[in-house]
């Protein structure tokens, strides 16, 4: 299925039913009094979350969204029928944006709903208007309009470890190495187009889930390659994984690939720079991986790593209780 993280789509809450003028017709019973009914009330538009969606893909083929409007009240103060509500269905971790002004309307993080547009109130029959000197009121309120929304939604995946790095450093083999998740796989830049989600069950402590975000180049942050659709993602995370690809290690500029990924996401965002994140170096089952990884580690200003293999498995048991000690010491706090 195709990843869809972001839609455009106009809503439009349902008008209430105008009130009726009516009079009693009743054999025998002469001037019969007012007896207008109640218009129904619009239907109104709701947004849920449903934990078993992952994208926006549903919304893909439709991008107006009407609610029922209500009846019109009749005689014999019959009062119409509530227009029926529109409930719309988006995964957890999707931002509700209204379009025109860029104000964020709802965060829908866990399992809720809210009403986006309500619908209009009916009007009021004849019958509400009876006075001592009005008998025969020939007046009812219209229904009140509905209401017109364009909202933008964008989905950011709700994750506990977020995999990040340049393209083609391993984080998809890493994901099914350690998940059940099965992400495709290729030798070559950009192969994962969306993320991957993995449920993580280590042998201590929690399970939880893992990202695998697609790789992030030069210029991320102003847009270039997948840019702002995957830098939404990483924020969502409570940690980070920085994988790097030992084969992008330069003896003359070591940490060139690593900061690249870390001045992307300070320039994205200052919050996004300060989370929690493990270095990790890859493919250590490659030849001269082990006198790289050492330029690595040598290079002033660099970080601790973890060296490891997800293609053989070298390393990653102290990586997953590593990851385990650091969620867990965010649930501490």
């Amino acid at each position: 299925m195709k990843f869809v993280d972001s839609a455009k789509i106009t809503v439009s809450s349902g008008a209430g039913g105008r009130g009726c003028v009516s009079f009693r017709r009743e054999k025998f019973i002469p001037r019969g009094g007012p007896n207008g009914g109640d218009g129904g009330h619009g239907g109104s538009i709701i947004m849920a979350t449903n934990l078993r969606k992952r994208t926006l893909y549903h919304l893909r083929n439709k991008s107006h969204f009407t609610a029922k409007n209500g009846a019109p009240g009749q005689g014999s103060q019959k009062t119409g029928r509530n227009g029926a509500d529109l409930i719309i269905e988006v995964p957890p971790g999707t931002i509700i944006i209204d379009s025109e002004t860029g104000t964020v309307i709802r965060d829908m993080v866990g399992d809720e709903q809210f009403v986006l547009a309500r619908g209009g109130r009916g009007g009021r029959g004849n019958a509400h208007f009876k006075t001592s000197t009005n008998r025969a009121p020939r007046m009812a309120q219209p229904g009140e309009p509905g209401q017109t929304l364009s909202i933008q939604l964008e989905l950011k995946l709700l994750a506990d470890v977020g995999l990040i790095g340049m393209p083609n450093a391993g984080k998809s083999t890493l994901i099914s190495t350690v998940s059940s998740a099965r992400p495709k796989i290729g030798n070559y830049p950009f192969t994962t187009l969306h993320p991957n989600l993995g449920v993580v069950y280590p042998s201590h402590g929690e399970p939880y889930v893992m990202a695998d975000i697609p790789g992030l180049i030069k210029g991320a942050h102003s847009g270039a390659g997948l840019g702002h659709q995957f830098l939404r993602h990483i924020e969502r995370t409570r940690i980070l994984v920085h994988l790097v690809d030992v084969t992008d290690i330069e003896k003359d500029a070591p940490l060139a690939g690593y900061r690249i990924i870390n001045d992307e996401m300070a320039q994205y965002s200052e919050a996004l720079a300060r989370k929690s994140r493990i270095v990790v170096i890859n493919k250590m089952d490659l030849p001269e991986a082990a006198e790289r990884a050492k330029w690595f580690e040598h290079a002033p200003g660099a970080p601790e790593f973890y060296p490891i293999s997800a293609v053989t498995g070298e390393g990653i048991p102290a990586l997953m209780r590593q990851i385990s000690r650091e969620l867990a010491w965010l649930d501490e706090d």
